[in-house]
């Protein structure tokens, strides 16, 4: 009767039955039916294909377990014992799970493109935000040098606010991620290198540049202070030294990209206001803008010698990685030593009441960074309007 219905809320209204016609409203995502008079759930509840918030505390339920699972976890998990007939269920119980279960794998079938539509909502839950220029009092800015065009011309830079990098692994998978992605979409560094900055050490303006290779130092991730051109040697030395080792015929592709600035006069950096080189692509960036557990808000750069549009498109996903670690790690935050049955019940991929799934819904943001000539003009801006469409299927942008 009701096929559009996709909110149902009888909360505080005394009600004292659910009847198994609920699975007739095939469109219903959300259900509220706290503390009224119920003292059974229909096993048809799981029969909902689109139901995926429910609330039932506060009522008497006969089935104790059941009901200590109403008040600590996700709506999941209590339609899946639902959905295996609760306890104590007879054959003849069973017989119309069967049933039901006959029915469901029908619906589904026929249903096929609601049920993707639903995956498709699911995932677009990964939220980011987007600060404009004009709404940040002190936006970063990033100002070109005319010297990069002869050596490595892109680059796109954005600030991102909001990661979590303290629970358990998360700063290993955030690293691990970002050296997949310089294998995969970054083609081992060649067409593109990204490199991340913890925002608190970096004093702007900054400014990409290029300077001679005995006068331009760093200090590399992991290493003393050096010269460029003798941490290429040294990068060189060590690379020619794991080819003797693995007997190949050319070095590895993981090394390829260091000659990427053989016959340069010129290696291209990006400096603080201090005058300090935190960047040297397509090589590393320094210890001193490092990132750690205790990092929470990230000064993303990605250059190429390539294009523009690469630098964007590898911007893009590096953001869509990130926003994924950040739920990730949301969802799968440990219980500190609760022993708590429900806990038990949900498995321990499910929060207890006292941890919300909104901090899940809290969108990440995306500072815009202007690239500017020597003069001020606008180089580039990201995220502009066009950006992040790419990722637009998995990734939910409120600009």
């Amino acid at each position: 009767p009701f096929p559009l219905l996709s909110r149902l809320e009888a909360a505080d209204n005394e009600v004292a039955e659910l009847g198994a016609d609920i699975a007739a409203l095939p469109a219903l995502k959300s259900l509220d039916v706290a503390n009224n008079q119920l003292r059974e759930l229909p096993a048809a509840l799981a029969d909902c294909p689109r139901l995926k918030e429910a609330n039932f505390r506060g009522n008497q339920l006969k089935d104790k377990r059941l009901e200590k699972m109403v008040n600590g976890c996700q709506t999941k998990a209590i339609l899946e014992y639902l959905r295996a007939g609760g306890r104590g269920k007879g054959k003849a119980e069973s017989a119309r799970e069967e049933a039901r279960k006959k029915k469901r794998e029908k619906q589904q079938k026929k249903d096929g493109r609601d049920v993707e539509q639903d995956e498709l909502e699911e995932a677009s839950k990964l939220l980011v935000k987007v600060l404009h220029v004009s709404e940040n009092p002190a936006p970063l800015v990033v100002k070109a040098s005319p010297g990069v065009k002869d050596v490595r011309p892109f680059i796109v830079c954005c600030v991102l606010k909001g990661v979590n990098l303290k629970a358990g692994n998360a700063l290993k998978r955030f690293l691990s991620a970002q050296t997949k992605l310089h294998e995969d979409i970054c083609e081992k560094r060649t067409a593109a290198t990204i490199a991340t900055h913890d925002l608190q050490l970096i004093k702007g303006p900054l400014v990409y540049d290029v300077q001679p290779p005995d006068e331009l130092k760093i200090m590399p991730l992991g290493r003393k202070e050096i010269k460029a051109k003798d941490l290429l040697r040294q990068l060189q030395s060590e690379a020619e030294e794991q080819r003797k080792q693995k007997k190949r015929q050319n070095v590895s592709g993981l090394h390829k990209y260091l000659q990427l600035l053989d016959g340069k006069d010129n290696y291209p950096c990006l400096v603080d206001a201090e005058g300090i080189v935190i960047s040297f692509p397509p090589i590393t960036n320094s210890e001193k803008t490092k990132i750690s557990r205790d990092t929470s808000n990230l000064f993303l750069e990605v250059t190429s010698d390539t294009s523009l549009q690469i630098c964007k498109d590898v911007m893009d996903t590096l953001i869509l990685k990130i926003a994924e670690l950040n739920r990730f790690t949301l969802e799968n935050k440990e219980d500190s030593g609760s022993d708590d049955e429900s806990d038990a019940l949900c498995g321990r991929g499910n929060l207890n009441p006292s941890q919300s799934v909104q901090p899940m819904n809290f969108p990440l943001v995306v500072e815009q960074v202007r690239v500017v000539d020597t003069d001020g003009n606008l180089k580039v801006l990201y995220p502009s309007k066009t950006d992040l469409t790419t990722v637009s299927s998995l990734l939910t942008v409120i600009r």
